[in-house]
């Protein structure tokens, strides 16, 4: 009997030495992401790898705080790849009081494991932007939008009938581009088991959500003011991760907050593509005033610098080839005014050929992804100056009188370097040339040139030269 109650006492100290141990058991760290803007090349870059790091570090959840009002489509489904083949739960939380996630922020939206919004925050029209863009509407007066709380259908409309706030898609183009979209967003609503329905309506209609809207139709999970309430919400969730049950253990959990590193920040300097205009005009410049004066180095490294970095940041987005060409065509017309003489018609024709390869060179109507019409006239105005310089230069140096050359030597003076009676070698302009004098000369001896017969020159001494007793 003493035995068992040793044991019972025994077991029960073991267990209250446990656990404080197991109570006091650090929680895994909670990754925040922070997408503020377009979603381009650099946020994707950024969010995949915040991703993939939140893995290796051991966070059990990414938070990815949503502010944007849409992006490319190559980034945006770069991040939906992401997304879905994370071992770590992603929550999209559109944040702060005030903010969106448009178009392409509903798609990340649909594809993370956890949607929440701020109040004041809405989401939708994920129409794909082509489609919406101006000039492409078909002829004639647009159907009316559907008022909030209008059936979908009218009473008396025939079964089949395409619902009245849907305008008709005027090519086949636009028709696969619309299908792509709905049927992407559907698919990725009825994997997390969201309104598969509003998404479909949300692509071809082009329909907004309020926050609160948006839980009411299930297109979102949690409706919280901010990071530190959603972990709180999320504590003790469990979240279905690449098929497999996972119980999250957020509240007071830390959390690390990912900022852009180096990488990020470079790569969204240069995928603007203002920025990648002007380092490709400063490219070409700088690699044209090396050709033209070799050995001057430092306008072909930073040209050379200049024109890889534009080029790797114009193959990240969607580039129009035409417009690319237009470009190349136009500077190559400005230099070759400066060799040719077309009295300005090269050069004219450049100058139209940039500006119209800068207009159409970023194939998309996205916010912040066009390049402004004051860049493009202030770009085309300073290759104007150039041109204008650079052929000013060229006039100048043909008028200038001939200062180099053998019959330019006549009448300078030259050092002798060897001893002769009637032929021998002197030192004229920093060169050796073979002369022929009438008088025996010494090394050393200052001579003039006096004239020449073929590549030989005819000296005579300086003293004889000024007394005019040449032999």
């Amino acid at each position: 009997m003493l035995d068992r109650v040793l044991r019972l006492v025994l077991v029960a100290l073991l267990l209250a030495c446990v656990a404080p141990a197991t109570s006091a058991a650090p929680r895994a760290a909670v990754t925040l992401l922070t997408i503020d803007g377009p979603i381009g090349p650099a946020s994707a870059d950024y969010v995949v790898r915040g991703i993939a790091r939140a893995a290796t570090d051991g966070s059990q959840l990414v938070i990815l705080q949503i502010d944007t009002p849409g992006g490319l489509d190559l980034s945006m489904r770069s991040v939906i790849k992401a997304i879905l083949t994370s071992p770590v739960p992603v929550a999209s939380f559109v944040a702060p009081s005030g903010a969106r996630a448009a178009s392409a922020g509903t798609y990340i939206l649909y594809a993370s494991h956890i949607a929440a919004m701020a109040p004041g925050t809405n989401l939708g029209a994920a129409t794909p932007v082509q489609i919406g863009a101006p000039g492409m509407e078909p002829e004639g007066k647009p159907p009316p939008a559907r008022k909030e709380g209008e059936p979908r259908d009218k009473p008396g409309t025939p079964a089949g009938t395409p619902p009245a706030a849907t305008p008709p898609l005027t090519s086949a183009l636009e028709r696969k581009a619309v299908n792509d979209a709905a049927a992407y967003l559907r698919g990725l609503a009825q994997m997390r088991g969201r309104n598969a329905d509003w998404a479909d309506r949300s692509v071809r209609e082009g329909l907004s959500l309020s926050a609160e809207d948006a839980l009411k139709e299930r297109v979102i999970d949690h409706i919280v003011p901010d990071v530190a309430a959603l972990t709180a919400r999320l504590d003790g969730a469990i979240v279905q991760v690449l098929g497999r049950p996972l119980k999250l253990q957020t509240a007071g959990a830390p959390l690390v907050n990912v900022q852009p590193d180096t990488r990020s920040r470079l790569l969204t300097v240069i995928t603007n593509p203002s920025i990648a205009l002007i380092l490709m005009s400063i490219g070409i410049y700088g690699l044209l005033f090396e050709f033209m004066s070799p050995g001057a180095v430092a306008p072909g490294v930073i040209g050379a610098i200049c024109l890889v970095l534009a080029l790797y940041g114009l193959q990240l987005l969607p580039v129009n080839y035409a417009g690319l060409a237009l470009i190349l065509l136009g500077i190559t017309f400005m230099v070759a005014e400066s060799f040719l003489p077309s009295f300005g018609t090269l050069g004219l024709g450049g100058i139209a050929a940039f500006v119209a390869g800068a207009l159409i060179l970023i194939d998309t109507d996205l916010p912040d992804y066009g390049i402004p019409i004051w860049l493009v006239a202030t770009v085309a105005i300073a290759s104007a100056l150039l041109m204008a310089l650079t052929v000013n230069v060229a006039l100048r140096s043909r008028r200038r009188a001939v200062v180099t050359g053998i019959d330019n030597l006549i009448g300078t003076v030259a050092e002798m370097l060897d001893d002769t009676e009637r032929e021998g070698w002197a030192n004229a302009g920093g060169e050796t040339w073979r002369v022929s004098t009438a008088v025996p000369l010494r090394r050393g001896q200052q001579v003039r040139i006096v004239g020449r017969a073929g590549p030989i020159l005819d000296v005579a001494p300086i003293d004889y030269y000024n007394k005019g007793e040449l032999p």
